[in-house]
């Protein structure tokens, strides 16, 4: 191995290590970013899964010190600017005149290639947007999603002297005397940083990744130009609502904990904690006795890029199955847990030999709160029943509408937006069709988009992005209800039991096939334990909260019991009638309505409820006693035997009623009227 090192310009080396816990500043062009050093760790401790603490500095984004410096720096700012807008323009310029001169397609790939080098030369910041472009190819063009993808990992590199720097000065020791094998030249190279293939003493193969020189002073300037822009907007703008500066400063935060490799490290390490055990998902190590702020060392992962099918597809692997796990990953990030991968681009996710989805890069995470977990699930509930009143208060939950908003309006207007795309089924939806209905509702009333929101979107459009380049009839809502389904029937917080009664009920009456499609959806879900769902659904039915549940349960188990019952006296008689000759065929009864339906979906239910994965029936034997000896079901056999009742004499004094009127005689042929059949009373057919 041929490494060397040297000591680079002061102008590229912005740190160095410092023994004491301190706040520094950085050097050269100056800017007032502060970083905490903390004493190095013991590595066996950072190893045992404890979390670690970190031995470089530790970034903070501070907008009121980056506005104070760049302040009174507005050459330096200007500068900036034009160095923006100008090759912007001149793209926009050349895009109009291919278009004008009819050379637009000639023209497509040199301009494609020089929108990559715009956003390349522009930095960090800029490369993220390309690569959230190259992910939608229902947004971009083919030949513009080729050139963009290469932003994801094949960047122009910085020279390896500086790298070599890098490492001794974060981890103490020459590259040589680290690592076994480092090849000569970076495997890739990324917005933030590139990538050496290595190997240590000890025999693992790592992925040695090295932060690019002079981030912190570009970025902050970049961040500091994009948050005055947002800030004239949002004060100049009428139709602007949503708080771009808090949104602006989301983005900071979470790109400066970027630059902290540490960081990244506790973040894959927490990742592969919470979903490193669903099926499918690899997470790679941490070595943390290599790791510092500007240099991380990892298990390298072989893999394919979910984008290149023709690789994927040579292998034998199947690129639809690793698209379902992401999104079921993406899923329990957004929706259970909360701690969610804000940058799954092509780059970030590799399909490995083994057909298993890789995650990679763990440095913008971010998290989202419990009740905007449950905000979020509710919403899709409300969706799913058309309930546009309960959307728009979700809406208030999830902090897009203030409390004091007047929801009359916009009720309506949700309706609007959302009957057509509603018109065939939710399953049809994809998550931009979604986004794009919004958008327009959302200049014309006092929506606001909430900070946390706008990298949940980054997030799920560049996973859809990802997923529609390899399906292109790919829809979210589809591969997501399942998982819903799963934790509207097993998780037991307040909220989604409210959300499952609203789906479940509807003015007074129970929707069988909303619960047949549950059982269904949830069937296919992962880590989906009907046993548990069962004993907990039982634990709430005989609770105090599940009162209502078990009033509408006797109203559905008389039914069920009536019709049955009706049905095989119906059967009984017809056997014995027609043994004895007095009819010749079978005619239909009012046993055959809605009655004789909700016997047949719980039929069905029992069926869906056998073929799930893990149902053992023999495992409710034990509970059965438990149950009979419950007030509570005391009480509901009591109403049950009174429904029955009250059902078979409604229907004797109807019968009674029907044998005592008169019977009307044909005036030519004078033939007696047949007797009457047995069918229900008025009042019970309205029930159903």
């Amino acid at each position: 191995m041929n490494l060397k090192t040297v000591s680079p310009a002061p102008s590229e080396i912005d740190f160095n290590p410092m023994p004491e816990k301190q706040i520094v500043s950085v050097p050269a062009e100056p800017i007032a970013i502060e970083y905490e050093v903390s004493p190095t760790p013991d590595p066996s401790e950072a190893l045992a899964n404890q979390p670690p603490v970190f031995a470089t500095e530790a970034l903070r984004y501070d907008p009121v010190a980056i506005s104070a410096q760049y302040s009174k720096a507005p050459l330096q700012v200007l500068g900036r600017i034009w160095n923006i807008t100008f090759p912007c323009v001149s793209l926009a310029l050349g895009l109009w005149w291919d278009r004008f001169v009819g050379r637009e397609v000639i023209n497509n790939r040199r301009r494609a290639i020089q929108l990559r080098k715009i956003l390349t030369k522009l930095g960090p910041a800029y490369i993220k947007v390309g690569q959230a472009l190259s992910t939608r190819p229902d947004l971009v063009p083919p030949i513009f999603l080729e050139e963009l993808s290469l932003l994801q990992d094949q960047l122009p590199p910085f020279p390896n002297e500086v790298a070599y720097q890098f490492i001794e000065e974060e981890l103490g020791a020459r590259p040589q005397a680290i690592y076994a094998e480092l090849t000569p030249d970076p495997v890739a190279a990324a917005s933030l940083g590139q990538v050496y293939k290595g190997k240590l003493k000890t025999g693992e193969t790592v992925a040695v990744k090295v932060q690019r020189p002079g981030l912190a002073r570009r970025i902050a300037l970049d961040i500091y130009i994009l948050r005055r822009l947002a800030q004239w907007a949002q004060n100049n703008i009428k139709q602007v609502r949503s708080d771009l500066v808090a949104i602006m400063d989301e983005f900071g935060t979470r790109i400066f904990e970027e630059m902290d490799y540490a960081h990244e490290g506790y973040n894959a390490e927490r990742f592969a904690e919470l979903y490193g055990h669903l099926q499918d998902v690899y997470v790679p190590k941490i070595y943390w006795q290599y790791t510092g702020r500007r240099v991380l060392t990892m298990e390298w992962i072989t893999g394919t890029k979910l984008t290149n099918m023709e690789a994927i597809k040579e292998r034998g692997i199947d690129a639809r199955h690793l698209i379902d796990v992401g999104v079921q990953c993406s899923l329990r990030q957004l929706l259970e847990h909360g701690f969610f991968h804000a940058d799954p681009h092509p780059g970030n996710l590799l399909a490995t030999p083994e057909g298993k989805l890789a995650y990679l890069d763990f440095g913008m995470m971010s998290e989202v709160k419990p009740y905007q977990r449950y905000g979020l699930i509710e919403a899709v509930v409300h969706l799913v029943n058309r309930d546009f009143s309960g959307l728009a208060h979700d809406y208030v939950k999830l902090e897009f509408l203030t409390p004091d908003t007047d929801l009359t309006p916009i009720i309506p207007a949700l309706a609007n937006v959302f009957s057509d795309a509603l018109g065939a089924s939710v399953a049809e939806l994809n998550f931009k069709s979604i986004t794009d209905q919004l958008s327009a509702l959302m200049y014309e009333y006092p929506f606001r988009v909430p900070a946390y929101y706008a990298l949940i979107i980054r997030s799920l459009v560049t996973l859809e992005g990802i997923a529609i380049n390899v399906d292109p009839n790919f829809k979210v809502l589809s591969k997501a209800y399942p998982y819903i389904s799963k934790r509207l029937l097993s998780d037991p917080a307040p909220e989604l039991r409210a959300s499952l009664k609203d789906l479940l009920f509807k003015e007074g009456s129970f929707r069988w096939n909303r619960l047949e499609n549950l059982l269904r959806n949830a069937a296919i879900s992962q880590d989906y334990d009907l046993n548990k769902v069962l004993n907990q659904a039982l634990e709430f039915l005989f609770s105090e909260r599940g009162e209502f549940i078990r009033e509408q349960l006797v109203d559905e188990i008389v039914k069920a019991i009536d019709a049955y019952g009706r049905r095989t006296l119906d059967n009984a008689s017809y056997s014995l009638l027609k043994r004895i000759g007095l009819v010749e065929s079978k005619t239909s009864t009012a046993t055959t309505g809605a009655n004789a339906q909700t016997a047949e979906h719980v039929k069905r239910i029992w069926e869906i409820l056998k073929d799930t994965p893990g149902f053992d029936p023999m495992q409710l034997v034990p509970i059965i006693p438990q149950l009979l000896m419950k007030p509570e079901t005391q009480k509901m056999g009591q109403k049950i035997a009174g429904g029955l009742a009250q059902r078979v004499i409604a229907r004797l004094i109807r019968e009674a009623l029907l044998q005592d009127a008169p019977k009307e005689e044909s005036p030519k042929t004078r033939k007696p009227a047949p007797a009457p059949r047995l069918v229900l009373p008025q009042a019970a057919i309205v029930q159903q």
